[in-house]
């Protein structure tokens, strides 16, 4: 099994490209395989699925601390199939799901699709919820998260000395950002598809 998140850039023109782009790269410098193509496309391979929903809340805190932009993300997970040199001319069925949920993107900005419907159902209701806060993060909230995520052992108050802000900036941009709930949801997500890979 494996999981593949296939994304694009939403107003990507509105904000300076190298800023996202370099972004993007410094996330996907340490993953199995990813590749950006049209400028503002790209397709990453997180092997181990119990981690693809963090890499795409990971990724959403990067680009949602530029103004103006944000990203859409579908995680398609299953089989792999054919193994090439670049995750762009692979395929399996986690590339097809992929590829499906890509394509229904329409009323929210991060779908999963698995072998399992009843998983599937459950988590992108969990999911849909939490984008009604995360949609509206503010490049300040988002820049919390990234360097919560970046750092998980840190405490709140060291997270605010690696952002220069004060601990009561901290609380409150934690709250903002909904950030308790969201790693509630995420691991959630790990226990139920844990179950499911070892069922």
């Amino acid at each position: 099994m494996t999981s593949i998140i296939t994304g694009d850039i939403i107003n990507s023109r509105k904000a300076n490209n190298q800023e996202w782009l370099d972004d993007l790269k410094e996330i996907f410098n340490n993953l199995y395989a990813a590749e950006i193509y049209r400028g503002d496309s790209f397709q990453v391979e997180i092997p181990t699925v119990k981690e693809a929903l963090f890499t795409a809340i990971k990724i959403k805190s990067y680009i949602k601390k530029h103004k103006e932009i944000d990203v859409r993300m579908a995680i398609g997970i299953g089989k792999k199939g054919f193994s090439a040199d670049t995750v762009g001319e692979s395929n399996g069925e986690a590339f097809v799901n992929s590829g499906k949920a890509f394509d229904n993107l329409k009323k929210q900005n991060l779908l999963i699709k698995s072998p399992w419907k009843e998983f599937d159902e459950e988590i992108n209701i969990a999911v849909g919820l939490a984008l009604l806060v995360m949609d509206n993060w503010t490049p300040n909230s988002a820049e919390f998260v990234k360097a919560s995520l970046n750092n998980l052992t840190a405490t709140q108050k060291e997270v605010a000395e690696l952002l220069n802000i004060s601990q009561s900036s901290a609380s409150e941009r934690r709250k903002r950002a909904g950030l308790e709930e969201i790693l509630k949801l995420e691991k959630r997500y790990r226990k139920l598809i844990t179950q499911k890979l070892t069922t």
